[in-house]
């Protein structure tokens, strides 16, 4: 297996980084950085839009289990090619801003292209890459890059919106900001298109060592997931990825955060939502490098108690309209401690010591329940906003975070004293 993952081709990476988070800058993306003026343009409530992340969250939950299986068989340029282009085909129709019903079917179109075609097989591909001693500095690249990318969309997205906007954004009409936000999507949806067929073309080799591996040795998907089912680490990644998820999703409301509590227009908040990105490709990259001279679960522990106590630090109250400063800081540290958890959280499948072979089955399976704030951290969110509007529906959802990030640190500590025992199945080393 050494010798599938000596090299390291940079090109690869950056190819990685780019499809791994264009593939989610039509479902995710935009609603993150444009969420006030995302629910205007489609005429939704924050429930309504909590609801498209659940239908999303259902399909990409059945897509996640049966998604990894297929990445253990077929080359993940092929997959990711596919899916980068579908995705795109339904940003197309995003723009025509159809009905709530019609939004509903198409984030669970979009659950389907992203995970069923997309996302086992980027986790492999990036494991190969980083080999068994630089997983920190693969997976911090894949996730330091991807928040880079977002962040280029967004910053893409305002300059597009604000342009084609040529009114004063507080005088605009609803149809205005339709107008403008068509242009954004159809940008968004051009550039994941080429990005598609630069996958295709150009990430030969990664799928040339994994057919490599799998001409060595015979995959059995059936025994691949009893495999899986014996290592109790992989049940507290499950814990960790669902834990830190939540803390992801709940970045999503910050520009709303900056409209309902600070008191900013729709594109300053989006510019805060866009700004946030920027940490996200920094704290990637160093928190990857020190993975690799440390433990990675040491900085997942690390982030999610960044995490808990940023959360009830916003959840206190005592940031306004007149403590902009603190708001800022507060972000900050509220992004390093998601960004740690989040870039590492696929890093430590090496920690655990899982056989390369099962790793496509290993991250559906872990993926089935590690995602599952799909489908409720949405709605959740979307209740606790819409049945307290103000500060105070905020403050019930950083409340939430603090007690998931509680949840996270202690799986967290537990996957790094079992894997500091070594405890493996011994059973699973033919694999390797």
């Amino acid at each position: 297996m050494d010798t599938l993952r000596s090299k390291r081709p940079i090109f690869v990476i950056l190819l990685l980084i780019f499809a791994g988070e264009a593939i989610f800058v039509l479902p995710f993306v935009l609603a993150r950085i444009f969420r006030p003026t995302f629910l205007e343009v489609f005429g939704l409530n924050n429930l309504e839009l909590g609801s498209c992340f659940s239908v999303y969250g259902v399909v990409a939950f059945i897509s996640y289990f049966f998604g990894g299986s297929l990445a253990d068989k077929y080359a993940p340029r092929t997959l990711m090619a596919v899916a980068l282009f579908m995705t795109a085909i339904g940003g197309f129709y995003m723009a025509t801003f159809p009905s709530y019903f019609a939004m509903r079917l198409l984030f669970g179109y979009y659950g389907f292209t992203t995970i069923f075609l997309f996302w086992a097989p980027m986790i492999k591909a990036t494991r190969v890459w980083g080999g068994q001693d630089k997983q920190g500095l693969a997976f911090g690249f894949l996730d330091g890059g991807r928040g880079l990318v977002a962040a280029s969309f967004g910053s893409l997205g305002v300059v597009v919106f604000s342009y084609m906007l040529s009114l004063d954004v507080s005088k605009a009409s609803l149809l205005d900001h339709q107008e403008a936000f068509k242009y954004v999507i159809w940008a968004s949806s051009a550039m994941i298109m080429f990005i598609a067929m630069l996958v295709y073309y150009f990430l030969k080799p990664i799928s040339a060592n994994l057919e490599k591996l799998h001409h060595q040795k015979k995959i059995y998907t059936l025994e691949n997931f009893k495999s899986v089912l014996k290592y109790p680490t992989v049940w507290l990644m499950m814990l960790i990825i669902l834990c830190a998820y939540v803390g992801y999703k709940t970045t999503d409301i910050f520009s709303l955060y900056a409209k309902d509590v600070l008191g900013y227009d729709d594109i300053d908040s989006a510019k805060i939502g866009t700004y946030l990105l920027y940490i996200r490709p920094v704290t990637g990259v160093a928190i990857g490098l020190l993975a690799d001279r440390t433990r990675a679960s040491l900085w997942i522990i690390i982030g999610f108690l960044i995490m808990m106590l940023s959360s009830l630090f916003f959840a206190s109250g005592v940031i306004s309209d007149k403590t902009i400063y603190l708001f800022i800081i507060s972000v900050i540290f509220m992004a390093i401690g998601v960004y740690a958890t989040r870039v590492l959280y696929f890093a430590i499948m090496e920690e655990a010591k899982l056989p390369l072979a099962i790793t496509g089955t290993a991250v559906g399976f872990i993926s089935v329940v590690g995602y599952t704030p799909d489908i409720f951290a949405g709605p959740m969110i979307g209740v606790l906003l819409d049945n307290s509007p103000g500060e105070l529906g905020h403050q019930h959802v950083f409340i939430a975070m603090a007690i998931f990030s509680l949840v996270g640190f202690c799986a967290a500590l537990a996957f790094s004293i079992i894997t500091r025992k070594k405890v493996i199945n011994p059973k699973q080393k033919g694999l390797d």
